[in-house]
């Protein structure tokens, strides 16, 4: 058997394993970001349950600008009913001191919300989109999905990353190689405060630096209003061209950033988890 009959039998494999994984239940809702995660997700919970699985989108001050367009036309091409309800992770104060704990609160608004719109409407059990890698990264909303019983499909059968966007790739997912877009409270730094006007100019922000071409963007805060701009380490040069690092610095500023910083070790995700004390972790990572 070929190398490439092989990968193939083997994504079946997997395709067939994750239907059956949700046809064990009558029917369910999705927590839909439209990431690759949970549409991958929701394209099992439709090929197995057809109308009696439903995708469902939190949305705040947290979800970047575009997100939720996105969310929609992924669940329109998947075939799944989707619906929006709107979380209030803003009116807790335990979110918007932002502790590395900070989505252990954001996920138990959002799970208490599906739990409970699963439990009004009938459905069986909530489901979300953590992989086999989330389980050992820092992940403090994975106790928030254990406390509200979330059914995590994709780490049950123990599909990583890489599995997860050939997956989506199989199934023409558009979303098969779009780049993880956590939530914008995500970019301020630990202790600093949420607030909606701070989440919405680093917003801005990161949609100025796609304007310029750049997929992969994170705009860091920290204390005195600082923006720490991540990109990938190839892209670094374009942004210190001269035309470019005067626009960067000029409408960042306008945007009320009080400085303007260059990340030299370029993009990468979690980079705030330096800050955790490393006993917090491993006590994260069970």
């Amino acid at each position: 058997m070929s190398e490439t009959t092989t990968k193939a039998f083997e994504l079946a494999a997997a395709q067939d394993q994750l239907v059956n994984q949700l046809r064990k239940f009558e029917s369910c809702v999705v927590a839909f970001s439209g990431g690759v995660d949970s549409a991958v997700v929701a394209k099992a919970a439709q090929l197995a349950l057809g109308e009696h699985a439903l995708a469902v989108t939190g949305t705040s001050a947290s979800l970047a600008e575009g997100e939720l367009t996105t969310a929609r036309q992924v669940a329109e091409s998947i075939g799944i009913r989707h619906e929006v309800v709107a979380t209030d992770e803003l009116a807790d104060d335990a979110y918007l001191a932002n502790a590395p704990d900070r989505c252990f609160h954001c996920k138990t608004e959002l799970y208490g919300l599906l739990s409970s719109y699963a439990t009004k409407h009938g459905f069986a059990c909530v489901v979300a989109g953590a992989n086999l890698d989330d389980l050992g990264d820092f992940r403090p909303g994975l106790q928030a999905a254990s406390n509200h019983e979330v059914v995590n499909p994709l780490a049950d059968c123990g599909l990583a990353k890489d599995h997860v966007r050939q997956l989506a790739k199989a199934w023409d997912l558009k979303v098969w190689d779009k780049p993880a877009t956590p939530c914008l409270s995500s970019r301020v730094v630990y202790g600093l405060e949420i607030t909606p006007e701070r989440l919405a100019r680093i917003d801005a922000a990161e949609q100025l630096l796609r304007r310029l071409g750049l997929a992969t963007v994170r705009v860091r805060c920290h204390q005195d209003e600082l923006a720490r701009l991540e990109v990938p380490v190839d892209e670094l040069p374009r942004l210190c061209e001269p035309q470019v690092r005067e626009q960067l610095v000029t409408e960042l500023r306008q945007l009320g950033f009080g400085y303007v910083t260059l990340d030299l070790e370029g993009f990468r995700s979690g980079s705030f988890q330096q800050l955790v004390p490393v006993e917090q972790l491993l006590a994260a990572k069970g």
